[in-house]
């Protein structure tokens, strides 16, 4: 029997009606598959590896990739939780192998046992059931860097996108005068180097001796030469503080920031005979030098000697001497007078800074 021309048409149209209408419902369901799957980071006893998964909780997550937990694993975050896109898991089976110490669940690091081979490849994808997504979707955004601290050197994984945000999920918060480099806001790579320098200020305070001169008087009530001791001499005491400066537990700088007497040192005094020679004291100790000594020229200051008094200086090294005068008061703690930079320089040079001395007048 011949069909007609028109009745082949109709059908030839209400076929590919419903291939247009099949075609629609395939892509409305492939369209709401791809809305309602999400992409997962599961990390598994220091593994990671990323997961296209349709769960709706990270307890049926676990469940459909056969994962079983225990009273003793650790789950993060909780199994009741709603799963969302990009969300980290972590279950950790094995406490003494990876110990998972990241705080937040968008951000996690696990520290790696023999961190030098640890690897940051996904490990064999896990597969769903036959209706839900593919297990394994590639290599995740979770890099392998190694993070020292104090000194000691931790391999890590982790999906921190900065070098700031590492250190907070460790739970570390540097102090201002830490140093970290790089610095908090550089990104993190695969292979990145962290260290932080744990740097700390402290005062220390010494006590040392300040060891006593000789007061030399010349009298008539001796016959020349003669020496009679009035009055032995103590040792004082002084008080130093100073800053130390120490990166990761080693001093890499010392200041002295004050320096204070505790206790004057007590002259040991004696007389002398006076001979024909116009000396009338003499005293023995250490000299230095002072930049803002008063006036100009060789001047020096001594703790009691009168304003005026000219007193002659020789340096017990090599015997040279010059003359200054007395205008200022000092010093005070262990040395016996303080000379101007000019006076100083005609006897030794300035970065000798102390120099032994005899003192007459």
């Amino acid at each position: 029997m011949r069909v007609r021309p028109t009745r082949v048409r109709r059908l030839r149209i209400r076929k590919a009606i419903g291939n247009a209408v099949l075609a629609t419902a395939v892509l409305a369901a492939f369209a709401a598959y791809l809305t309602i799957q999400k992409n997962v980071t599961l990390v598994v006893d220091g593994r990671p590896e990323s997961v296209r998964t349709l769960s709706a909780s990270v307890g049926e997550l676990l469940s459909v990739t056969g994962i079983s937990l225990d009273g003793q694993d650790e789950v993060q975050p909780p199994p009741s939780t709603p799963l969302s896109d990009g969300m980290t898991v972590v279950v950790d089976t094995q406490p003494l192998t990876a110990t998972s110490i990241g705080g937040r669940a968008d951000v996690g690091v696990w520290v790696m046992e023999g961190g030098a081979d640890a690897s940051v490849s996904p490990a064999v994808g896990r597969a769903e059931t036959p209706l839900s997504a593919e297990g394994w979707a590639g290599t995740s955004r979770i890099v392998h860097a190694r993070v020292v601290v104090t000194g000691k050197e931790h391999d890590v994984l982790t999906n921190a996108r900065t070098v700031g945000a590492l250190l907070s999920a460790m739970g570390i918060r540097p102090d201002p005068s830490d140093r970290v480099r790089p610095s908090l806001q550089t990104p993190l790579h695969d292979g990145s180097l962290v260290r932080l320098l744990n740097v700390e200020i402290r005062t220390r305070r010494l006590v040392k001796a300040i060891p006593f001169h000789t007061l030399t008087s010349y009298t008539d009530s001796l016959a020349p030469g003669d020496v009679r001791i009035t009055a032995d001499g103590a040792p004082g005491s002084l008080l130093e503080l100073y800053r130390v400066k120490t990166v990761d537990g080693e001093i890499v700088s010392t200041t002295l920031v004050r320096r204070s007497v505790l206790e004057e040192a007590q002259p040991r005094r004696r007389l002398v005979g006076r001979a024909d020679d116009g000396v009338h004291g003499t005293e023995t100790g250490e000299a230095s030098w002072y930049s803002f000594a008063p006036g100009s020229g060789f001047t020096a200051a001594h703790p009691w000697l009168p304003f005026g008094t000219v007193v002659t200086v020789t340096n017990v090294a090599n015997g040279n001497s010059i003359q200054v005068v007395i205008n200022d008061r000092g010093p005070f703690g262990g040395r016996i007078i303080d000379l101007s930079e000019e006076a100083f320089s005609a006897l030794a040079s300035l970065g000798t800074g102390v120099i032994d001395v005899r003192l007459t007048w």
